[in-house]
């Protein structure tokens, strides 16, 4: 009883912390650049999308149009171009792919601003394909499990990319309702933020999907760098936070975001009942 008693308090201990506070920006946003850059094994064009911050939720961000984009390990460089033109987009030629034991810088020359970043990249590894289960209320199915979120060892991202678009019944719909990416993390750190974090929304999808699911490597700098985005997103909110802070980088010049270099490793599962 007197457990029951402390539990009770403490939802309306939690529940009265909470307040709402209107948040307004005074003057401009600095321009600041934010960087998306990941390079990987893989031998296709590698996109690179550079924008300024944005003031409200879920505003369209300010692409960095015009950039000069430039990409070097020891023995080339590669020139990056905008596609399509003023969208912030930058690709390498189809024919590029990062190289293990190789050394990559990023050279974006902007506004008279010159930013760096420079990156390696460890081995892929094979790993165990996912698991998925039931839903009984609905009879369609849902990730049940893709990797250990804590590894001391390797460090991970895992993107599924979801499609049941030729499933019958399903054909018809906007891509939007019938394809869905996923990503998940495997860290070399457990947070207490990351154990209590808010609930995530549940994808459903039929028997027949087709799942791809795909592993990048990541080193120590880029899994601290994940790390810290997602308590400051994802993992922000619950019971238990951090205060807020800027994300560590690997950029100069004041520039924000990370270059990674990653190696891919890659299977597809057919969802079947």
């Amino acid at each position: 009883m007197r457990r029951i008693c402390l539990l009770t308090g403490l939802v309306f201990l939690f529940h009265g912390c909470v307040k709402e506070t209107p948040w307004t920006l005074k003057g401009d946003l600095p321009r600041k650049l934010i960087v998306e850059a990941i390079i990987t094994d893989e031998v296709k064009p590698h996109g690179i999308k550079l924008t300024f911050p944005v003031s409200e939720l879920n505003q369209q961000p300010k692409p960095a149009a015009g950039a000069g984009v430039l990409i070097s390990n020891e023995d080339s460089t590669w020139q990056l171009i905008e596609n399509p033109p003023n969208s912030g987009v930058y690709y390498t030629p189809g024919s590029f792919f990062a190289r293990l034991q190789k050394n990559y810088t990023l050279l974006i020359s902007l506004d008279g601003g010159v930013y760096t970043a420079k990156a390696t990249m460890t081995g892929g590894s094979y790993f165990k394909e996912l698991q998925y289960a039931k839903n009984e209320d609905n009879n369609l199915y849902y990730i049940d499990w893709v990797a250990n979120a804590f590894s001391t060892e390797k460090a991970a991202m895992w993107e599924l990319l979801i499609d049941w678009s030729m499933v019958p019944g399903y054909e018809q719909l906007d891509s939007l309702d019938n394809h869905a990416r996923m990503l998940f993390y495997t860290l070399p750190t457990l947070d207490v933020s990351e154990v209590f974090a808010p609930m995530m929304k549940s994808i459903f999808f039929p028997a027949g999907t087709i799942i791809t699911e795909r592993r990048y490597s990541l080193t120590a700098e880029h899994a601290e760098f994940i790390r810290e985005m997602l308590l400051e997103t994802n993992w922000t909110g619950g019971l238990f936070t951090v205060a807020p802070a800027n994300v560590v980088t690997n950029l100069s010049n004041g520039a924000f975001g990370f270059f990674g270099a990653c190696a891919v490793t890659e299977l597809s599962v057919t969802v079947t009942p």
